[in-house]
């Protein structure tokens, strides 16, 4: 069997129609030709947070070009210029057929049109010539964006053929987003103009939200102000009134394009533009009978399923997000995810993860406050904790992200959308979703993937908070320069031995000591010799613990071993092997000091009315009278 042909298709914001149209066109050649499809699709520039947009574009550089046969490159979905600039330089290097929509601006590219212009000029005729409309306003996607240039081009074209003046006043640019259409309708009602006539919209969004927002100011459409949009949505052809508009052919658009790839990796020859026709729509909005002729019933159907969807939807996402809270393991979570993937018949989903996503949590409080997050592209390597395929639920613990899947069924005529799963601007890992119609049809799938990304990142942030609790107590007991407990830790250490020791009988032992001519060091030295000492010392007397004793530092120059169990005999063992570990650390460092120390030790029963601290007070007795007996000058060596 020979390999399917794989096309990368690159498009931002699939919950649009005109995404969801082209993609439309895109799933049926493959689906009918056994192509397989890979859809990366961030949703930037929804809101205003530019580290939100940098999550979300993250995905494009998941794209690993040499794995695929072609490209469709949705370029005019990109808001973003920087981003659509640096994909346009990565598919030219990728040497692959590629097609963009509607652009001239890379003429190496195969591009598919529709010719905006005609069909916008017609609207602009219309509405002038058939409807008398004397005082037009124009509402205009970003002149960056090749189509919204046609459109709007079309429209000054037409308004100086027929000698009316284009007030710059009167011309409002958008993003092509609903918010668009009201902000322009109130800065033309607040500009002191007269009211326009019409107002002509560069898409069906826009225009919408500016009927919404006429109405709300009191104006009737088409009776006090012509609106009209452009692409032909469900929403404008059932709005009240219907939208006069433009219907475009997207679904073969996205068609065509998979056609010429495969004519080109085929060796047919094939055009290196192909222009679609677009058709006017003259309905209600501009005073027009709508040419729409869905019948009621048929419409009360279609709008009855969406809202059916839609609140099954949104009842999946309440009850997700009320579940996930109460998982503070990663293994709950991604169980909990999977149970709810599956009441939205995700059945083909895979959940990956960079290789870092917990790592300055992994590896201690000094290394996280060195840890630089990842924002920009992906870990060489990904686990996929959660992979759902038919009735199968499994993990793989590593693959390459240069593979970008982590697993492949070796069918053909599959569709794989990638999303982006980050917090903010930091990368966590991504999505795949195969064979569904859920992101492109569900209003809350965005919601429902970020409720996933946000409740990962509680994990994290769960794991940080620990692993911080777990740093913050051994600062609480260790000490630092000597690396054993400090008293704190030695307290609550040696409480617990000694409470044993209460209920169970055995005899606990306690040696004090303390090093001698430490001063004598710092002022010859300097106290950085005496740290160094300091840390020898200590060293020796941790590998005096044996049979669970423990030391610490229990002060200064002060150090304790404690310990349970003891026997007679136990103290001269203890004090002989740590004056032999004293000599043996002398002669390996070679200091011109000696490192030394005055230790002082008991044993005793514990009963109920013995105190800890009565022990130790002995055994620092005993070791000062030990300690009295030297001369701190022989501490020096002499040359």
């Amino acid at each position: 069997m020979s390999k399917p042909i794989e096309i990368a298709v690159i498009v931002a914001g699939i919950d649009e129609e005109y995404q969801n149209a082209v993609l439309e066109g895109i799933i049926s050649f493959a689906k009918s030709h056994n192509v397989n499809i890979s859809c990366f699709a961030p949703i930037g520039g929804v809101i205003s947070i530019s580290k939100y947009d940098l999550g979300e574009y993250n995905i494009f550089s998941l794209i690993n070009f040499d794995r695929f046969d072609g490209v469709i490159l949705l370029s005019n979905t990109i808001s973003d210029p920087v981003e659509k600039e640096g994909l346009i330089m990565r598919v030219k290097a990728s040497k692959l057929p590629a097609v963009v929509f509607d652009c001239d601006d890379y003429p190496e590219l195969y591009n598919i049109k529709i010719d905006n212009t005609n069909a916008m000029r017609a609207i602009v005729e219309h509405v002038i010539n058939e409807h008398g409309a004397k005082v037009l306003n124009y509402i205009s996607g970003p002149l960056s964006n090749p189509e919204a240039e046609d459109r709007y081009r079309a429209f000054i074209d037409v308004m100086a053929e027929n000698s009316l003046p284009v007030d710059a006043r009167r011309v409002f640019f958008g993003e092509f987003r609903a918010q668009d259409g009201k902000k322009a309708v109130k800065t033309f009602f607040n500009s002191k103009l007269s009211k326009p006539d019409a107002i002509i919209v560069a898409n069906d969004n826009m225009a919408l939200a500016a009927v919404d927002e006429l109405r709300t100011l009191g104006y009737r459409v088409p009776e006090d102000v012509i609106v009209t949009g452009f692409d032909n949505t469900f929403n404008a052809r059932h709005h009240s009134p219907s939208l006069t508009t433009v219907d475009r052919p997207l679904d073969a658009e996205g068609y065509q394009a998979c056609q010429v790839i495969l004519d080109m990796i085929e060796g047919r020859t094939t055009d290196n533009e192909v222009t679609l026709q677009a058709t006017p729509v003259f309905a209600e909005s501009c005073g027009c009978k709508s040419e729409y002729d869905e019948s009621v019933s048929s419409y009360k159907q279609n709008v009855f399923k969406r809202l059916t969807d839609c609140h099954n939807d949104i009842a999946i996402l309440n009850r997700m997000t009320t579940d996930l809270v109460d998982n503070d393991t990663i293994e709950d979570t991604l169980e909990e995810i999977a149970n709810y993937l599956r009441e939205l018949h995700l059945d083909h989903f895979a959940l990956c993860l960079c290789s870092n996503w917990d790592e300055s949590f992994r590896d201690g409080w000094k290394q996280n406050a060195q840890h630089k997050p990842q924002i920009r592209g992906y870990t060489e390597t990904m686990s996929a904790p959660l992979i759902l395929d038919g009735d199968r639920k499994f993990s793989i613990d590593s693959f390459n992200s240069s593979d970008m899947y982590p697993f492949r069924n070796g069918e053909c005529g599959n569709v794989s959308i990638f999303l982006p799963l980050h917090f903010r601007e930091v990368c966590l890992g991504y999505y795949i979703i195969t064979n569904s119609q859920f992101p492109l049809k569900s209003m809350l799938c965005n919601s429902i993937m970020l409720n996933i990304s946000h409740s990962i990142e509680n994990i994290r942030k769960l794991l940080n908070l620990n692993s911080m609790i777990h740093e913050l107590d051994k600062l609480y007991v260790n000490d630092p320069l000597c690396n054993i407990y400090n008293r704190n830790g030695f307290i609550r250490a040696a409480d617990a031995i000694f409470n044993r020791c209460k209920r169970t009988g055995e005899k606990m032992l306690i040696a004090f000591i303390d090093m001698d001519g430490l001063k004598l060091i710092n002022d010859n030295f300097g106290h950085k010799e005496g740290d160094f000492a300091l840390q020898r010392l200590a060293g020796v007397i941790s590998n005096c613990c044996e049979k669970g004793y423990i030391c610490a530092r229990f002060g200064g120059d002060e150090f304790i071993i404690l310990g349970s169990g003891a026997h007679d005999g136990d103290i001269q063992t203890l004090e002989a092997n740590f004056k032999k570990q004293l000599e043996n650390i002398n002669s390996v460092i070679n200091k011109p000091y000696e490192i030394s120390a005055s230790i002082g030790s008991i044993m005793s029963d514990v009963t109920d009315d013995l105190l800890l601290f009565t022990l130790i007070t002995q055994a620092d007795e005993i070791m000062y009278e030990k300690k009295k007996k030297k001369a701190t000058s022989r501490y020096l060596r002499r040359e």
